[in-house]
C-alpha cells in the first residue's frame, strides 16, 4: 500500500536554521573600496560581507570578480575601475593581471613603502601597545631586477599534449605562460626567456616536476623530476645550461645534486669579504642588495664590541653570524636543522672565521640546558621564520643581553614577541621595514630592543 504525502509540501530547514547563500565564483560586483588590508588587497563592505579585492586601492569605485567565498568573507579580483585612486599607476608588467607573483605593481614604489611602514606600526601598536622611540628609514634597493631566486611551475597537459611553463595564477593552479619577469635579476631573465623552448623539446616532458633558478657567485638551474630522465633529455638540458653559463642541478627522490660535481655555488657578502656556499633547497634571502643593507643595519644597531660574546639564533648558513664574527670576540650561532648547522660551520671554516661556533637546537622550545646558554651574552640577534620566536624569547633576559636585534618576516609575530620582550624590561628603541620584496605586500622588518 502506498503512502500519501501529508506535509502539504512542507520544506524542512537544515539544523542550525537559515543559511546565508554563498556568493558564486565568477560573479561580478560593483564595490567601494575603503582601505587596504595587510596583504595589499582592497577592503570593501557590502550586505554584511567583507570583500578582499586584489588589485584595488583605497577610495576606488571598482567592479570585482569573485574568486571564492567562505562565510561572510569574499575573495575577489579587480576587473574594472570606475573611479581610480590618485595613487594608481599602470602596472609595468604585461602579465600583471593574471600572474600571482606580484600584487602591488599598480601602486608606486614610494607608496608601497609607506603602506608597509603603516602595517608594521599598526601591528606593533595593536598587538603589543608599542611604538619605537625612533623610526628608521626603509631599507630599499631597486624596485625591479632584484630577485636572485625563482621557482618556475611546469606541468604536462596530457589532453593537449603540451608542456605548460610559467608562474602560478593568483588563487589558482593555472600556469601563466611567462618568458620574461621584470623582478628577476638580469641573468635569470635570460635563462627564463629560453627555458620553455628547451623544456618543450624534451622527449619525456611528463617526467618534469618544477624548475628553480638561482643567481649568485654563479647561475644555476635545478630541475626536479618525478621519473628518470632519458639520456637524450639530460644531454639537451646540459647543453642548454652550458651555453647559458649556468650549472645544472637535478633532484629526483634524494637531495639536489649538481651534474658537474666540481661546480661551486654560493653568494657573496662583499663588505665583509665573505663568500657563503649555498645549495638548492637552502634558505637564502632573494634580494642581495637589501640583504647587504640589512646586515649592515643589524650590525650598526647591535654594535658588537671586540670583547663581547654575541648569540645568533636561527642562523641558517651564517648570513649574520659570519659578519658578526668580524666585530665580536665570539659568536655562538644556533639553527634547528643539523644539515644547516654543518653548512654554516663549513662556511665559517672556508672563510677563515674561527671565532664562530655553531650548534643545533630546537628553537621552538625555550633556551635551557645547553652549555652555550649558561655562559651568557652581551647581545642577541634573532632572524626567525614566519612563526616567530615566541618560546625562545620567553626567558631571553636570563642570558644577560642588554641589546637585542629582531629581524622579522612577519610583523604580526614580531609584535607578539615584542610584547613578551617588553614584559622582561626590554624597550623598543628603533624599528623599520626592510623592502625585501618590492611589488608585493610582504613586509619584513627589524627592531632594536635594549634592556632597562
Amino acid at each position: 500500500m502506498s503512502r500519501k504525502k501529508s506535509n502539504g509540501g512542507l520544506r524542512f530547514q537544515p539544523a542550525g536554521g537559515n543559511r546565508t547563500a554563498q556568493v558564486p565564483v565568477g560573479k561580478k560586483q560593483r564595490l567601494q573600496i575603503e582601505r587596504l588590508a595587510g596583504d595589499g588587497r582592497g577592503i570593501a563592505f557590502l550586505e554584511g560581507r567583507t570583500w578582499f579585492v586584489s588589485g584595488a586601492l583605497g577610495g576606488e569605485d571598482v567592479e570585482a570578480r569573485v574568486l571564492g567565498a567562505r562565510g561572510k568573507i569574499v575573495d575577489a579580483r579587480l576587473e574594472r575601475v570606475f573611479q581610480a585612486s590618485a595613487e594608481r599607476r599602470e602596472a609595468p608588467c604585461k602579465h600583471y593581471q593574471r600572474c600571482g607573483g606580484c600584487n602591488l605593481q599598480h601602486l608606486p614604489h614610494a607608496d608601497q613603502l609607506a603602506l608597509k611602514q603603516r602595517l608594521l606600526a599598526e601591528q606593533l601598536q595593536r598587538v603589543a601597545g608599542l611604538q619605537p622611540q625612533a623610526w628608521a628609514a626603509p631599507l630599499s634597493g631597486p624596485e625591479f631586477g632584484y630577485r636572485r631566486r625563482a621557482r618556475v611551475a611546469v606541468r604536462w597537459d596530457p589532453k593537449a599534449r603540451q608542456l605548460e611553463v610559467g608562474f602560478r595564477a593568483e588563487a589558482s593552479q593555472d600556469i601563466i605562460a611567462i618568458d620574461d619577469c621584470a623582478v628577476l635579476v638580469q641573468p635569470l631573465q635570460t635563462l627564463l626567456r629560453h627555458l620553455p623552448t628547451v623544456l618543450r623539446s624534451l622527449d619525456k616532458p611528463q617526467a618534469l616536476g618544477h624548475v628553480e633558478l638561482f643567481s649568485g657567485t654563479a647561475e644555476a638551474l635545478l630541475l626536479r623530476h618525478v621519473a628518470p630522465l632519458p639520456a637524450e633529455d639530460l644531454a639537451r638540458l646540459d647543453a642548454f645550461c652550458r651555453e647559458a653559463g649556468a650549472q645544472l642541478w637535478l633532484q629526483g627522490e634524494g637531495e639536489p645534486a649538481p651534474v658537474d660535481a666540481a661546480g661551486k655555488l654560493g653568494f657573496a657578502l662583499e663588505p665583509w669579504g665573505l663568500e657563503l656556499a649555498w645549495r638548492p633547497g637552502d634558505f637564502v634571502q632573494v634580494n642581495a642588495q637589501v640583504n647587504t643593507l640589512m646586515i649592515q643595519q643589524a650590525l650598526a644597531w647591535l654594535a658588537p664590541q671586540a670583547h663581547e660574546r654575541v648569540l645568533d639564533l636561527f642562523c641558517g648558513l651564517g648570513n649574520f653570524a659570519l659578519p658578526l664574527a668580524r666585530a665580536a670576540r665570539e659568536v655562538v650561532a644556533v639553527e634547528g636543522v643539523q644539515a644547516m648547522v654543518e653548512r654554516a660551520a663549513t662556511n665559517a671554516r672556508d672563510n677563515d672565521v674561527h671565532n664562530a661556533r655553531f650548534f643545533q637546537a630546537d628553537l621552538s622550545q625555550p633556551l635551557v640546558g645547553a652549555g652555550w646558554v649558561a655562559e651568557g651574552f652581551s647581545a642577541v640577534l634573532l632572524d626567525p621564520p614566519r612563526d616567530g620566536a615566541y618560546e625562545v624569547v620567553q626567558g631571553i633576559h636570563r642570558l644577560g643581553a642588554k641589546r637585542l636585534v629582531y629581524v622579522s618576516c612577519n610583523p604580526a609575530t614580531l609584535a607578539r614577541d615584542a610584547q613578551v620582550l617588553a614584559g622582561q624590561g626590554y624597550r623598543l628603541k628603533r624599528a623599520g621595514i626592510l623592502d625585501m620584496f618590492p611589488q608585493t605586500a610582504h613586509v619584513e622588518a627589524m627592531a632594536l630592543f635594549e634592556a632597562d
